[in-house]
């Protein structure tokens, strides 16, 4: 059996006995690009992302060695037009660079190792073709002019030989020159019909050029057509919702936040099937990858860097230029590189329109919470971990604990947030209040009767918390802050919650340095 040509359709099969969610629509885009100069497609997601599955998917249709139809025969692509024409058509190499960095015998012989054994399959499929080259691009070039047949080349985790040797400079380069050799060369267009790359990171740049510029890209940062593959689409998660009987704001909550301009609301694919299965939403980031990758990049002593990471965890958007990024792990020259590269990674959700990055969903902030905490970050980890005793005491009405707390906050982390509008207020104040967030949907500019309420801590279902609206000062006063929601009306949008409601007014004053803090309960009778 082979390993790399005409690999056959069992991992599909496999894929198709579990929870499998649609997304045949990309075979019918590969089919368009098939034998034209778009046939080069380079797709970049994070792990967990069904990256391996579509190339599963892909090596099961085109695959000539095997017969898919039944696999295929209930899903989108079948209604395709040309869905029968390129069915189990060609011949497939499928290259997993994984397998061949753990099966060579050096890391730095897997370029060398890679072209030796598919060229022994190719030997074995075309007789003597490939007996007197060491080069596969020269194999197929010849095996093209013999036998008319055009390759279809399916790379699996195509980059990993830049995450896993990131200073081998010379086995990265030799890897590209196999690449070029490929995919860059007058020969290209006559042995291959169709290639599908897929990794974690876009394909590498040297100076401002891409070291492969045939390939069309589709990036975290730019998915453009084929963002509904990004991930889990709103429509696909509320039908599994419904068909497993699952909470789907809570799924929301956990796993919604990446988003794109041609789809707005994209969920991580692994954590939504790992939810299903065990029936409970929680943690799924860390069973494939652990909070170690994420630390490596956050304690990077860069200008800048914890402050965005603190804002973001305080629920705020920050600004970046993703353009000064290299694509590799190794060339991180500023901030803005390293939360590029979180991007990429997953850790991070790129609004392309406003040029902001983001915290995703609850799944991805729990991660960067314990990663601050394990790290130490003086202040950030204290506050997180006092949490828990902000909220008892906020729902006790001991509104001079929750000054005391929220100024203890302040103190601790003045190095890392510059403190100095009601915006930073706001970020220190979500941070102190983090664990909230088990029991409570926190809205920022909440519509409210006559204004907005710049906090409402909404109950989830599965609590009988009080629910919360928020109104923050700078340099005024704590009472100004609960007349303000009283005057406006802010608790329409909770009518429902009117016999359990706090209400919570927080000034900080700047000439003493110090928070003050007004709770009172709602008296509908008042109002």
């Amino acid at each position: 059996m082979s390993r790399y040509l005409n690999l056959g359709n069992a991992g599909f099969q496999s894929i198709r006995k579990g929870l499998y969610v649609d997304k045949t629509g990309l075979i019918e885009y590969i089919n368009s690009t098939l034998g034209t100069k778009d046939k080069l497609t380079c797709v970049s997601r994070p792990r967990r992302f069904g990256k391996s599955f579509a190339t599963q998917m892909l090596c099961a249709y085109y695959d000539r060695s095997c017969s898919s139809e039944k696999l295929f025969q209930d899903l989108d692509i079948a209604s395709s037009d040309d869905f029968e024409t390129h069915l189990n058509h060609y011949p497939v190499i499928y290259l997993d660079i994984t397998w061949f960095i753990s099966t060579a015998e050096h890391i730095t012989e897997t370029v060398k190792y890679l072209q030796k054994e598919v060229m022994k399959e190719l030997n074995d499929e075309y007789p003597g073709a490939t007996e007197e080259q060491r080069s596969l691009p020269i194999a197929l070039s010849d095996i093209s002019d013999a036998s008319g047949d055009k390759f279809i080349i399916i790379i699996d985790e195509w980059d990993a030989l830049f995450r896993e040797a990131r200073a081998d400079v010379d086995l990265q380069k030799e890897y590209l020159q196999l690449l070029r050799g490929l995919f860059k060369s007058s020969l290209t267009d006559k042995m291959i019909e169709a290639a599908y790359m897929t990794g974690i990171l876009p394909i590498k740049k040297y100076g401002t050029q891409s070291a492969l510029t045939d390939f069309r890209e589709y990036t975290m940062i730019q998915p453009q057509r084929l963002a509904e593959y990004v991930g889990f689409t709103e429509k696909e998660v509320k039908e599994l919702c419904e068909k497993f009987e699952m909470d789907f704001d809570e799924a929301k909550k956990w796993y919604d936040g990446y988003s794109f301009s041609k789809m707005h609301s994209v969920y991580s694919p692994n954590s939504i099937i790992q939810a299903i299965k065990n029936n409970e939403f929680g943690d799924y980031w860390t069973e494939t990858e652990t909070y170690e990758s994420l630390k490596y990049y956050i304690d990077m002593d860069l200008d800048g860097l914890k402050e965005a990471i603190v804002s973001m965890l305080g629920g705020l958007h920050c600004k970046i230029n993703t353009r000064t990024f290299q694509n590799d792990m190794l060339n991180i020259n500023g901030k803005d590189d390293v939360l590029t590269l979180l991007i990429h990674l997953g850790y991070l959700a790129y609004d392309s329109e406003k040029k902001e990055i983001y915290i995703p969903n609850q799944e991805v902030a729990d991660e960067f919470k314990n990663t601050v905490e394990f790290s130490g970050w003086k202040g950030i980890s204290s506050a997180l971990a006092a949490s828990d005793k902000l909220l008892d005491a906020t729902i006790r009405l001991e509104a001079d604990i929750v000054a005391e707390e929220l100024d203890r906050a302040h103190m601790e982390n003045t190095s890392i947030l510059t403190y100095n509008n009601e915006t930073a207020l706001s970020c220190v104040i979500t941070i102190a209040y983090y664990t909230a967030q088990k029991d409570y949907t926190l809205i920022r500019e909440c519509p409210a009767g006559k204004g907005f309420a710049d906090m409402a801590f909404i109950p989830r279902k599965h609590t009988r918390k009080p629910a919360m609206l928020v109104e923050l000062k700078w340099a005024r006063s704590a009472q100004g802050a609960i007349q303000q929601i009283k005057e406006k009306n802010y608790k329409g949008v909770l009518d429902e919650y009117k016999d359990n409601l706090l209400l919570v007014g927080i000034n900080y004053n700047r000439h003493t340095k110090k928070h003050e803090c007004i709770i009172e309960k709602y008296n509908s009778c008042q109002a």
